[in-house]
């Protein structure tokens, strides 16, 4: 979707979108890697969180100034975002909740 956006939106905010869209895995892996501290593992954990959010408002920003101009696209990634963003608060949750320290 990105590389479709008008040329002078791609580079920028495209480029944006696909680094804070990885970050969101990136940073629940490398929780996950530090899971054996339980703070370590949700500090990451909140960062992925911060990154879905982040990749939602540059959505938001692209469909307000009309670079991305397809509602249907827009709503399906809206949607998709919010529903990661829900499972990521709710793991959080858990590994508070439950995680061995």
């Amino acid at each position: 979707m990105t590389l479709k956006l008008p040329k002078f939106e791609m580079y920028e905010v495209g480029s944006q979108i696909r680094r804070s869209s990885k970050s969101v895995k990136n940073n629940i892996v490398e929780g996950f890697g530090r899971r054996r501290y339980k703070q370590e593992f949700i500090r990451f954990l909140i960062y992925s969180l911060a990154s879905c959010d982040e990749t939602t408002d540059h959505l938001v920003t692209l469909f307000e100034t009309k670079s991305l101009n397809d509602k249907d696209k827009y709503g399906y990634f809206c949607e998709e975002y919010d529903h990661l963003g829900r499972m990521i608060n709710n793991f959080i949750k858990s590994v508070e909740s439950k995680h061995k320290t």
